[in-house]
């Protein structure tokens, strides 16, 4: 499995993510070259898609919403999450079974 997307920081781990916002349901999509691709039912307004977001790596991973935050991208596609209080193996054991 490709752990390109996903790398250790201190506290916890940073992952790079595309979305796809306005998709037919959230979901995670599996890795895409070096990215975590994630559909949002949410449209991309007045932040409904990062909070999205937000809401489904939190729960996917097993951590608090506070731990979630988004380092950088808030309006693009592409972005940097950060996530404290996981290493990079519990993702993978999170993601590493779902699309491409």
């Amino acid at each position: 499995m490709n752990l390109r997307f996903c790398s250790d920081a201190p506290g916890g781990v940073v992952l790079s993510v595309r979305v796809i916002p306005r998709a037919k349901k959230t979901e995670i999509g599996g890795v895409r070259g070096d990215a975590l691709l994630v559909r949002l039912a949410a449209p991309p307004v007045d932040g409904a898609a990062n909070d999205a977001l937000i809401e489904l790596l939190a729960e996917r991973l097993g951590v608090a919403r506070r731990d979630v935050r988004i380092v950088s991208g808030d309006r693009g596609r592409q972005k940097r999450v950060s996530i404290a209080g996981i290493c990079a193996a519990q993702v993978m054991r999170v993601v590493g079974g779902e699309g491409a």
